[in-house]
């Protein structure tokens, strides 16, 4: 029997939604799904009691889905069940979304619970590989791919981060804890250039800007979207998405859906390219759509 450890946001309700039978539903405190009704709302406190009441329910497996804000531990009210997980507990409260993850999959498993993500237990929630769009990325778009795997793998090792927005092989953004949408957005209410905020003492590299921004600024003007002058930051960028290198991809599988694409298009981006077997997409037909309607992009293949 399984249970689906519910977190913030839309995926827990299609993970929900894709499966024959209905899951027991829990949630930590303060984190609750959109769209469902946790049977159990449980501390981390308390842990040790929510893992043996799911075994005497019968429960062999959970899935973790949704977004998480990681709480503070009040040592004063652990329950006796807890204690003896706390050195697991202290290490899901260090730096790092992958250490986080691990310790806690680490609780369940030593319990003979097994640990299986969204992707595995509803895998229509990835997309097929390939161009699904009307609008294809141009071979320049493409070359970015090379620059996209180096930016990940840094942001990897800081474990934090999934996604990056790159143009012109220049890097516009990288997410933070934050999440995608909110880098979009940062994007979209930058809407003057220069384009580019390092500071560079070399002449060569800041001609090399200006030229970038001038192209940039150019094409918006000839397409009939921008000034030459005044333009988003994000114009010509693609956003790319794909796990952590080393991810433990039972959790925090990165996810777009329908809003992502609002996002997309307001940032003026040209398209998405995101990893295969890597990023679960949210409502994909209405992903399409939504890109096809904007003359953005989708494309699902190899990143990492």
């Amino acid at each position: 029997m399984l249970a689906v450890i519910a977190g913030q946001g839309s995926l827990p309700k299609a993970v929900v939604n894709s499966l024959s039978e209905i899951p027991l539903i829990c949630s930590l405190k303060g984190n609750q799904p959109d769209g469902l009704q946790p049977e159990f709302l449980f501390r981390l406190e308390n842990l040790g009691s929510l893992i043996k009441t799911l075994k005497n329910r019968g429960i062999t497996k959970v899935c973790f889905c949704g977004a998480v804000t990681r709480p503070e531990i009040n040592l004063e009210i652990i329950d006796r069940d807890t204690v003896p997980f706390l050195p697991n507990l202290q290490r899901a409260l260090e730096p790092g979304d992958n250490a986080a993850l691990s310790a806690i999959i680490s609780i369940f498993e030593k319990n003979d619970i097994l640990v299986k993500g969204a992707h595995e237990i509803a895998p229509q929630l990835l997309p097929p590989v390939g161009n699904l769009t009307q609008a294809k990325p141009c071979k320049e778009r493409l070359n970015e791919i090379a620059l996209a795997r180096t930016v990940l793998a840094e942001m990897s090792k800081r474990d934090e981060g999934q996604a990056c927005v790159l143009r012109y092989n220049k890097i516009l953004a990288q997410e933070d804890k934050r999440g995608t949408d909110a880098m979009l957005k940062d994007l979209s209410a930058t809407t003057s250039w220069p384009l580019f905020e390092e500071k560079k003492s070399d002449p060569f590299s800041s001609t090399l800007d200006g030229i970038y921004g001038a192209l940039d600024a150019a094409a918006g003007w000839l397409s009939g979207s921008d000034s030459p002058n005044v333009m988003t930051r994000g114009a010509e960028g693609v956003l790319f998405k794909a796990p952590k290198l080393g991810q433990d991809r039972r959790a925090d599988l990165p996810t777009i859906g329908p809003n992502t694409v609002v996002n997309v298009k307001k940032a003026k981006l040209k398209g998405i390219i995101l990893d295969s077997n890597g990023v679960i997409v949210l409502s994909l037909e209405e992903v399409i759509d939504l890109c096809n309607e904007s003359d953005i992009f989708l494309q699902v293949r190899a990143i990492h």
